[in-house]
């Protein structure tokens, strides 16, 4: 099969340059959606707080892990906005379901936060 003629580079060259298109990915994300920018800022406050309600490495592990999965489920749901409105902002029902689709992946990493969450503060009471 032949790969693509925009193929990037191989070796460091490579990690250099994915390193650079992620950091510029998540300036994207950041600059352009508000709901990504609302999860960064949760972010900052829970994560410290996982790391200090978390009672050994699991639970710490398990709460900031859950944090940090909504953030990248929310770059998913992002992207894919981006592409279907690249594509047409043409009202289309498979546009819609794929919207609708990357956001109920980002509902199901919040409410998966908030089972890891409430199970783990839940078994000090």
């Amino acid at each position: 099969m032949e790969e693509s003629p925009f193929k990037g580079k191989t070796g460091l060259r490579r990690l250099i340059n994915a390193t650079r298109y992620s950091a510029e990915g998540l300036g994207a994300a950041f600059r352009h959606e508000d709901a990504f920018r609302q999860e960064v800022v949760a972010s900052v406050v829970l994560i410290p707080l996982a790391i200090w309600l978390g009672n050994n490495g699991l639970e710490r592990a398990l709460m900031v892990c859950s944090v940090v999965a909504v953030l990248g489920v929310e770059l998913i749901n992002s992207a894919i906005e981006a592409t279907v409105d690249r594509i047409s902002l043409e009202n289309h029902r498979l546009a819609k379901r794929a919207k609708d689709i990357g956001s109920a992946a980002v509902l199901v990493a919040l409410l998966n936060a908030a089972l890891v969450w409430g199970l783990i503060l839940a078994d000090r009471a």
